[in-house]
């Protein structure tokens, strides 16, 4: 049984962000302070990707272990409650994850999911970005000096 009150439940889910979670807010200051620059959001591609790389064609989605399924993550459990809403809300969430990224590799792009658990350790985490992305472009006034 459920602590909350359907009303409070339904309060408390309202409040679960899309943008600027705490994952993501990691992904994108580690990507920046190892020199890599990118977009945010770009609704034109498919899935609004949280970090976009234009000049290099890779996009990277973040994505919550509880939301978006990640297999064989503790973080990944099913609420005791109304388990066929939430088995149904998850499987159409990993469908349309699973099409996002078909559809941007269909149009060029490289794409990285990177999960909630996993940018909890920066050097990982560093090391990841550095494999997917390649290195980093000098700045051409610092080449020019």
């Amino acid at each position: 049984m459920d602590r909350l009150s359907p009303t409070d439940r339904s309060r408390l889910m309202g409040n679960v962000r899309g943008k600027d979670t705490t994952p993501e807010m990691r992904v994108r200051k580690l990507a920046h302070a190892l020199g890599y620059r990118f977009r945010l959001h770009r609704r034109d591609l498919r899935g609004s990707p949280d970090l976009v790389f234009p000049s290099r064609r890779k996009a990277i989605f973040v994505h919550g272990c509880f939301w978006h399924r990640h297999p064989g993550c503790r973080k990944a459990s099913t609420p005791k409650t109304r388990i066929e809403f939430w088995q149904a809300k998850f499987a159409r969430n990993v469908e349309r994850d699973a099409r996002n990224e078909r559809e941007l590799r269909a149009a060029g792009w490289d794409v990285l999911t990177i999960w909630e658990c996993e940018t909890r350790d920066p050097e990982i985490l560093s090391s990841t970005l550095r494999t997917f992305l390649g290195s980093v472009r000098k700045d051409r006034s610092a080449a020019d000096a």
